[in-house]
């Protein structure tokens, strides 16, 4: 597990427990990387509606975050939020303004169903990584969802990290192929 995650899943163990400062480290953490996760993922959107996505998300986070497990990593939790935040976006693009008792009767029945978005966010990574073979597939898990240091990495699977980089970049251009193909 990567130090970020680490200290993302303490913040967030803590901040169910009812401690406030560490809910607000967590937020303070968590907000630029949710912001990139939504530029990157809503670049067709105008820039002027991330900021209004991003605090969507927190929103979310914030009525959900009792539906987080501590056994399973926080970051899939995260981007699951998020990736589905950006979609509604998209959704309503063009689309007069929600009454506010409207969102809040949508994040009260999205908070019952986050378990089952967490779930299926993890089952999707694991089906992308299903087409690669089982040592590509764990270079990306080490590096890419645990945070792993490469050349931790690259010791533990008998390989320098010159050929760690090269196998994982050769695994990455193949889920782009995969994802590219299934797309069209």
């Amino acid at each position: 597990m990567s130090d970020t995650e680490e200290l993302w899943s303490g913040l967030m163990r803590a901040a169910n427990r009812g401690d406030a400062q560490c809910y607000a480290r967590l937020l303070h953490a968590i907000s630029p990387v949710l912001r990139g996760v939504v530029r990157a993922r809503g670049r067709s959107l105008p820039p002027d509606q991330h900021e209004d996505i991003v605090q969507e998300v927190l929103m979310a986070i914030h009525a959900k975050r009792h539906t987080w497990r501590e056994d399973q990593p926080i970051r899939p939790w995260l981007f699951a939020i998020t990736r589905y935040k950006v979609a509604d976006a998209f959704r309503r693009r063009g689309v007069a303004a929600t009454p506010i008792e409207d969102v809040a009767e949508r994040l009260a029945d999205e908070g019952a169903s986050a378990a089952i978005e967490g779930m299926e966010a993890a089952q999707e990574i694991e089906h992308l990584l299903s087409v690669l073979d089982a040592r590509s597939a764990e270079i990306v898990r080490a590096l890419k969802l645990r945070e792993e240091a490469p050349a931790q990495v690259a010791q533990g699977m008998g390989m320098s990290e010159g050929a760690l980089r090269v196998s994982l970049h050769r695994a990455l251009k193949k889920l782009e192929g995969f994802r590219r193909r299934n797309l069209s």
